[in-house]
């Protein structure tokens, strides 16, 4: 511990000098051993003189010892407590014995003014010792002292020293545990015996997890909050639903029964022990309460970005900035919160700018255990909640048995949640009384412990049996509270039983998704005008290029906001990254709120948007669309070094708020598949498993340039098999006007849908990839693109593709002057223009051929959705040209990438791909060489 180094020495005469010199300037000697000296001199001068030991080096020495001790219990303490509820706790060297310390039996009974430090004043080392042990190494254990401020560390010794860690609660607040365990313990209790093999893993073993989240939410209404946003897995969902979220025991019967299924719905529905739940309740204090438990998939900890995101999203719209009106809490399971790397990725985020919620209350169902793996082979570290230091976060060791201390910590996390806005992890030592479900066996795996499991008495059992000793209560009321519970739970069974069909009614489109309703089919391919004008525009693209007078930029940031300008004022020609901005910058003056979150997002990747600019003589920030005239609030944030946590909380972000048009931007389209499990399970999917939509919009640099395998595709084909019911649209725009219009189209329509674009590298300097004004005050979103350069009588061949390849194909039509060949571009893949395809097939009635042609390897891109759309359909029989089949997405080879672009071409007009073909894929791979990270 850093402020208590200058105890390490041990040379008496050293700090008998120390002393001396102390006293004649207090302010010639370190601050630490000021403050030693000052606590021996508070010490001396607060007791009779015959109280204390008279001041002689050595007496010096062991007050030295005696604060080492006590620096000891505070550092090391939670290594010795009994918070393990069924094994012997694992042996730790050295001990607390008083040797450990240099001290002896011999000095129990002698006087130390260390004392001050724990706040006894002078006492004796006795007193001193059992203070730290009924602090430190009971059934709670402490780790706080690697936090570096010495405030927040003062702030927890003063609080668990002067109350010794020791719960006092009234009788009142006494059954009220009771009964909340009682609720969780009967509850588990009536499945089991009702439901025979049906999975709802069981919360048994940690039922004390109830009245802690019973008293953290109340506690936390007492420090102002209104409003919590609970992330969990299925262990004890359950429990949760009806316990916490007070969900009807009938509705969670219904579903065992299967009574919930109707098989005209729209929706594909999810297990129970999945399912999220909105509710607001009222504390026994009288205050309102809004608690939400999110949906959640069965890979583990794969929610807490989301419930990250939705706070954040609720912060900001909802209570105006106010961290202090809604608080996450995240339950975690041991093996998980060790072994799951997201959990990492959402601790960076608790202090960053863009992410900050305020502080979240982790709570850790410690069974030991996970599925059959035993926690020796689950980590490497001391414990499971280690991660938690990386960011200096408390964590606190409680005995899942002792339900008055557990409640006694998370309130104590509760409030230090509310003084400084950092996150709390709290490791619940508790057991799973069965297997990974009802229906294991976990004896195959870990004999031993589940023949102590087996005779330990449920926390129920031992808690009345303790308030029963201390006479607050007497065996009659145990009694009487489970009979009534369980009649309580029969009567909602009968119930369950009784009704033909329940239809359980998820709060889709209330509270800020009201006014928004599930589209239907003909409303995704239905036009939306999204066209602004041109006078919109030039007011827009001022505030988006004229830079401000008296702040100095880099001189290339000057002259390419001239150029920008220039698109504004002069030629009314605009580029990828103008048509971007102007869309956001339209948004926002129509009241949309924008966040754009991602890595390098302020500038771009490829240095194309320079959204946010940097002063060139400080570390200053200048955001032109702050300028414009609106109160919409827009967020640009460059994000750690992370896909799925960003993701999914920015996934989270949108679904709090389907308003805002919030954006994930990946540095590369191919890195996003580091978050691929929030791309299935929530983006893809949560609309028919959970009855949840989301607007967000993740955009996917893509395209073939010679840049090697990591650089070239953001994998089409993986979206694309995901595509079923109007779930998630899926584009590739190739002009920076119908990306504008895609962009407000999202914002546009009273229904929401992920939309997922692959956006350009290459082409965001091309003098071919440009749009003029008309294409922004007069046009829409185009799903397709006709080509307007050849005559269809005439045509012969009609090449469909998407994205870049466009260019190079119209490189060479444009240099043969080929109107043989038409190009047709499908801009939106999903859902798909079939209609607009047949129509284009109609119209060019001459030619013979038709194509699919693509950059990416034959068994990637959208081939392989557009094979099984069309492939030998009788009304269009397409064929494919793309680079072979492989296993990686593109070569490394400079060279090999030139020559396959070219084949492509070649083929695409069954003639060789010509001089000018060749020179501009040559510049492409030049151009794109050093573009970007690798």
């Amino acid at each position: 511990m850093d402020r208590l180094n200058y105890i390490n020495s041990a040379n008496a005469a050293y700090i008998d000098t120390l002393y001396e010199t102390y006293k004649q300037d207090p302010e010639s000697v370190d601050f630490g051993w000021q403050k030693f000296f000052e606590g021996f001199d508070f010490g001396k001068d607060s007791q009779a003189t015959s109280a204390v030991a008279v001041a002689t080096p050595e007496n010096l020495l062991k007050e030295i010892n005696v604060m080492n001790m006590i620096n000891g219990y505070r550092t090391r303490g939670h290594l010795f407590t009994k918070t393990n509820p069924v094994r012997e706790r694992r042996k730790y060297f050295p001990g607390k014995e008083l040797e450990t310390f240099g001290l002896s039996e011999a000095d129990m009974d002698t006087v130390f003014n260390a004392g001050v430090e724990v706040s006894l004043g002078p006492a004796k080392l006795r007193d001193i010792r059992e203070l730290l042990e009924q602090t430190y190494c009971q059934a709670i254990g402490a780790e706080y002292t690697y936090i570096r401020n010495p405030i927040k560390l003062k702030w927890f010794e003063d609080r668990m020293e002067s109350k010794r860690n020791t719960p006092s609660f009234n009788a009142d607040e006494k059954k009220q545990m009771l009964a909340k365990l009682n609720e969780a313990v009967v509850f588990e209790n009536f499945l089991g015996t009702k439901f025979l093999g049906q999975k709802r893993f069981s919360l048994e073993g940690a039922e004390a997890l109830i009245p802690a989240l019973d008293s953290v939410i109340t506690k936390g209404s007492e420090l102002g909050l209104e409003e919590f946003i609970i992330g969990m897995a299925h262990r004890g969902r359950l429990n949760v639903l009806t316990n916490i979220m007070e969900k009807t025991y009938q509705e969670v019967f219904t579903e065992f029964e299967g009574k919930n299924f109707y098989s005209e719905s729209p929706f594909g529905g999810d297990v129970k022990y999945h399912l999220g739940y909105s509710t607001d309740i009222e504390t026994k204090q009288g205050k309102k309460v809004h608690l939400s438990l999110c949906p959640n998939p069965s890979h583990l900890e794969a929610v807490d970005p989301v419930v990250e995101g939705i706070t954040r999203s609720k912060i900001d719209f909802k209570y105006n900035g106010d961290h202090s009106k809604i608080a996450p809490i995240l339950i975690h399971g041991d093996a998980s919160v060790a072994g799951q790397g997201i959990v990492y990725e959402v601790l960076q985020m608790e202090k960053l700018d863009g992410y900050r919620t305020g502080g979240t209350i982790h709570l850790v169902i410690n069974n030991q255990i996970g599925f059959t793996t035993n926690y020796k082979d689950a980590r490497s570290s001391t414990y499971c909640t280690d991660v938690a230091k990386t960011v200096l976060s408390p964590v606190f060791h409680v005995n899942g048995d002792d339900v008055e201390a557990l409640v006694y910590v998370v309130n104590l996390a509760m409030e230090y949640r509310q003084v400084f806005n950092e996150d709390v992890f709290i490791d619940i030592l508790c057991y799973r009384r069965y297997g990974h479900n009802e229906a294991d066996e976990p004896k195959f795996t870990q004999p031993v412990l589940y023949k102590a499991i087996e005779a330990h008495p449920n926390p129920l059992q031992i808690y009345s049996k303790k308030l029963i000793a201390e006479g607050t209560i007497d065996d009659k009321y145990v009694k009487t509270l489970e009979k009534d519970f369980r009649g309580e739970l029969q009567k909602m069974l009968d119930d369950a039983k009784a009704s033909d069909r329940f239809t359980d009614t998820i709060p889709m489109f209330e509270g800020a998704w009201s006014g928004l309703h599930l589209a239907n089919h003909s409303e995704l391919i239905s036009a939306v005008d999204t066209s602004v004008t041109k006078e919109t525009i030039t007011e827009i693209g001022n505030n988006l290029t004229v830079l401000p007078k008296g702040k100095e930029f880099f001189k290339k940031i000057e002259k390419l906001f001239q150029d920008r300008n220039a698109m504004v004022n002069k030629t009314g020609v605009f580029d990828w990254a103008m048509g971007e901005l102007l869309a956001y910058g339209t948004l926002l003056k129509d009241g949309f709120p924008v966040r754009l979150s991602g890595e390098d997002v302020k500038r771009g990747t490829f240095s194309h948007r320079h959204a946010v600019l940097t002063l060139a003589d400080s570390e200053d920030e200048y955001t032109p669309l702050e300028t414009i005239d609106t109160n919409a609030k827009l967020s640009i944030f460059n994000s750690l070094l992370s896909e799925y946590g960003v993701l999914g909380f920015e996934y989270g972000y949108a679904l709090a708020n389907p308003n805002a048009l919030t954006i994930w931007e990946a540095q590369f389209g191919d890195f996003f598949n580091g978050a691929q499990i929030i791309v299935d399970q929530y983006i893809a999917s949560a609309e028919t498993k959970w009855q949840r939509g989301n607007g967000l919009v993740m955009l996917l640099p893509h395209g073939y340039e010679g840049q090697g395998p990591e650089h070239s595709s953001a994998r089409v084909e993986r979206f694309l098999e995901l595509c079923a019911d109007d779930n998630i649209q899926v584009a590739n725009c190739t002009t920076p006007a119908n990306f504008f219009h895609i962009l407000r189209r999202q914002m546009k329509r009273s229904f929401r849908k992920p939309l997922i674009i692959f956006t350009p590298k290459s082409l965001l300097r091309s003098p071919n990839c440009v749009s003029p004004l008309a294409d922004f005050t007069d046009g829409k979103f185009y799903e397709l693109i006709d080509d307007n350069f050849v005559d269809p009588k005439k045509v012969k061949r009609v090449l469909l593709c998407t994205g870049k390849i466009y260019y190079d194909l119209l490189e060479k039509q444009q240099t043969d002057k080929r109107k043989d060949v038409a190009i047709v571009r499908v801009e939106q893949l999903y859902p798909t223009p079939v209609q607009q395809i047949l129509k284009i097939k109609a119209k060019y009635d001459k030619a013979t051929e038709f194509l699919w042609v693509q950059e990416e390897p034959e068994n990637m891109g959208a081939w392989p959705y557009i094979c099984r759309k069309f492939h030998n359909d009788k009304l269009m029989n397409l064929n494919v040209i793309s680079r072979l089949e492989g296993s990686s997405t593109a070569t490394g080879f400079a060279k090999q990438h030139a020559a396959q672009q070219l084949h492509i071409v070649s083929k695409a007009f069954e003639a060789p791909a010509g001089k000018a073909v060749k020179e501009t894929i040559k510049k492409t791979i030049e151009k794109m060489a050093n573009a970007g990270a690798d």
